[in-house]
C-alpha cells in the first residue's frame, strides 16, 4: 500500500453520508475511523500476509482496528490493551505455551464480551477446542477466505443480539441460510482463484417434545407416568446405517445428500453404545462436510441441547462431545419405533 493512504466509502443504509476509514501502511496497520460507532476487531496471527488480509476483510465489513500483532504478543503476562468487540486469531500449529494463552484469551473475552474467532488446522483442532470453553468463540478449520466472511458477518449479526432473540427454528433457518451463502462464496472463490451445506428445509430439525403416547395413566395409583426409555439400537445396526449412507458418495455428488446434523447424531449414537468416547475432530469427520462447518453445526446443536461437550480428566487441552440424556432418550425412541428392519432402509 505504501505510505499513502487507502480510502473505503460504506453508506450506512439510511441516505446519510457514507463513513471514510482511511488504512495506512505503518509496519503491522492501524485504522483509524472517524466514526464513533464501528466495533473494534484485534487481530493475531504470525503470517504477515494473512493479517493484512483479515484487516482489509475487517475493514470492508465497516470495523474498526485496534490492533494488530502476532502470537507472541498473546504469551505475556501483561495483558496489553482492550480487546475490543472482536478478536480474530489464526493458529495453525500451536504449541503448550500458546495454548495456555488461548485459554488465558478465551476466559478473558468471556469476561469483557469480546467475540472471539479462532483458526487452525485439523491437526491442532482438539487442543483449540479444549482450550475454548468460556467464549462461545467460533472456530474455523483451514478456512478459506470466504469462511473468514462469513465469521466476521456472524459476529456482526450477534453484536446486536439479533441471533439471541429469534427461536430456535429461526435460529436454524439462519443456519441453513448462512451456509448456503457460504458455499457460493466459496464456489465463486475457487472459480477466481467444496463445502458441504445443510440442506434447507422447513420447522426445526431438533424438536424433543415428548410424543403423546409415552404418557399414560398408572394403573395403581390413575397418576400420569411415561413409558421407560428403550434401550439404545444396537451399534452394528446404526454403523451399518452409516456405511449406507457414506456409499451414496460414491455414485452421487456429495453435497446432494449433506446433512451433518443426522451424521454426527447416529455417530454419537452408536458410540454411546459402544461406551467410546468422541472427540470434536472425530466428530467432524463423521459429519461429512467441511469441519468449519461441522463446528457450526455442533455450536447449534450444542444450543439446542443435543450435544454437550465434556472435558477429559486427565488432560485439560482435551474435550469431547456426547449426547444429552434428552437426545439419547429421543434416538432410542426413534430406532424403537422405526423397528430393527425399517432401521436398514434409513
Amino acid at each position: 500500500m505504501g505510505q499513502a493512504a487507502r480510502q473505503f466509502d460504506y453508506g450506512n443504509g439510511d441516505g446519510q453520508a457514507p463513513r471514510v476509514v482511511e488504512l495506512r501502511d505503518r509496519g503491522l496497520g492501524r485504522v483509524q475511523d472517524r466514526g464513533t460507532s464501528a466495533l473494534a476487531v484485534s487481530i493475531f496471527a504470525d503470517r504477515s500476509y494473512l493479517r493484512a488480509e483479515m484487516e482489509e476483510d475487517a475493514v470492508a465489513a465497516g470495523l474498526r482496528i485496534a490492533q494488530t500483532a502476532d502470537l507472541g504478543n498473546l504469551l505475556g503476562a501483561d495483558p496489553g490493551p482492550a480487546l475490543g468487540d472482536l478478536v480474530l486469531v489464526d493458529c495453525p500449529v500451536i504449541d503448550g505455551a500458546e495454548l495456555a494463552a488461548l485459554a488465558r484469551l478465551d476466559l478473558r473475552a468471556a469476561k469483557s464480551g469480546s467475540q472471539l474467532v479462532v483458526s487452525t488446522s485439523i491437526g491442532s483442532l482438539d487442543d483449540v477446542f479444549g482450550c475454548l470453553d468460556q467464549s462461545e468463540a467460533q472456530i474455523l478449520v483451514t478456512p478459506s477466505r470466504a469462511d473468514r466472511v462469513i465469521a466476521l458477518g456472524r459476529t456482526l449479526a450477534r453484536a446486536g443480539n439479533r441471533v439471541r432473540e429469534l427461536s430456535e427454528e429461526d435460529r436454524l433457518a439462519l443456519l441453513r441460510l448462512t451456509e448456503q451463502v457460504g458455499q457460493i462464496a466459496q464456489k465463486l472463490e475457487a472459480l477466481s482463484s467444496g463445502s458441504g451445506a445443510p440442506a434447507a428445509g422447513q420447522g426445526s430439525a431438533f424438536r424433543f417434545d415428548a410424543p403423546n403416547d409415552d404418557v399414560r395413566l398408572d394403573d395403581g395409583t390413575d397418576r400420569l407416568v411415561r413409558a421407560a426409555r428403550p434401550p439404545l439400537p444396537d451399534p452394528r445396526l446404526v454403523r451399518k446405517i452409516i456405511r449406507q449412507r457414506q456409499l451414496r458418495a460414491r455414485f452421487f455428488e456429495g453435497d446432494l445428500f449433506a446433512d451433518p446434523a443426522w451424521d454426527m447424531l447416529l455417530d454419537l449414537t452408536a458410540a454411546r453404545a459402544e461406551h467410546v468416547r468422541v472427540s470434536v475432530t472425530s466428530l467432524c469427520i463423521a459429519s461429512g462436510v467441511p469441519p468449519t462447518t461441522a463446528l457450526r453445526w455442533i455450536g447449534q446443536m450444542t444450543d439446542a441441547g443435543l450435544l454437550q461437550r465434556v472435558d477429559d480428566e486427565t488432560d485439560r487441552r482435551r474435550a469431547f462431545i456426547t449426547l444429552t440424556e434428552k437426545a439419547a432418550d429421543a434416538m432410542a425412541r426413534y430406532f424403537a419405533e422405526l423397528g430393527t428392519s425399517a432401521a436398514t432402509l434409513v
